[in-house]
């Protein structure tokens, strides 16, 4: 498990994200219901509960994800490093670089292992063929991948195994340089031994980026997160955060008797 920082620690970094009553719709039906928290920078944050209580509603709002669902509506207040992210004049294409997102199977792009890696940063208007290079060489070797296929950055990316696949998507987002990345449910169809690759990665990249996780392991939670967010429904089917807390106290002296009961296994 990783060296977790105290509550005092936490509260001293700096803000990376701050959400305020955030309520979001879609249609008539009430996804999430009063959301509130603050993620501090270069932290690794676990969100967890119960299948269907809103965890990947609430991940996605943090890039807007949900703004290509024509039903979704939000309401309350999202701000990364200071700035509203939903204010009328917000630039979505920005944001969406400064916070990456990283899906519970692998996405690879149909096209070779080069190409994945240098799409965002073309779609971003750079096409130095130098600098290209550059950028993926360094993205593959934050992800460990670099030795592994260095050799055959030509070949496609679907030849490569899913373990690997997804380092590589995760390397395609570390490419544009992001500040915030969020992986929801990316282990969930990777075999223990690349399950313990990806948790080493994610250690290794809170040194310098924001994560946070979606995950229905306990077990990865507390082995990985700095911090946890224990989300559940109301009394009105409505996702709710329910506590959150540093991750080891949240495991160890919740607060409240569901988050208990939840991580306990009574519940959920």
């Amino acid at each position: 498990m990783n060296e977790q920082p105290g509550s005092e620690q936490l509260s001293q970094a700096a803000n990376k994200l701050e959400i305020e009553q955030i309520n979001l719709f879609y249609g008539s039906f009430h996804a999430l219901r009063d959301v509130s928290f603050t993620i501090a920078q270069q932290t690794i944050t676990a969100i967890i509960g119960p299948s269907g209580c809103g965890k990947s509603s609430l991940l996605r709002l943090f890039n807007r994800m949900n703004d290509l669902i024509p039903t979704a509506r939000v309401e309350g207040s999202i701000r990364l490093d200071g700035v509203p992210i939903y204010a009328p004049d917000a630039d979505v294409i920005g944001l969406r670089k400064k916070v990456g997102m990283v899906f519970q199977k692998p996405n690879v792009f149909p096209m070779s292992i080069y190409d994945n890696i240098a799409l965002g940063p073309k779609s971003h208007g750079l096409h130095h063929k130098g600098e290209l290079q550059q950028i993926v060489e360094r993205s593959l070797q934050q992800v460990a991948l670099w030795d592994e296929v260095k050799d055959k950055l030509s070949s496609p990316s679907l030849n490569l195994a899913v373990e690997q696949q997804q380092r590589l998507c995760i390397a395609r987002t570390l490419a544009v340089e992001p500040d915030v990345i969020l992986m929801d449910e990316s282990c969930s169809t990777l075999d223990p031994g690349a399950i313990a690759r990806i948790e080493e990665l994610m250690a290794e990249l809170a040194t310098k980026y924001t994560i946070i996780i979606v995950t229905h392991s306990m077990e990865q939670a507390l082995r990985v997160s700095d911090m946890a967010a224990f989300m559940m429904f109301d009394d009105k089917k409505a996702g709710c955060l329910v506590e959150y807390a540093p991750t080891l106290q949240m495991f160890t002296n919740p607060k409240d008797q569901r988050t208990e009961d939840y991580i306990t296994g009574r519940y959920g």
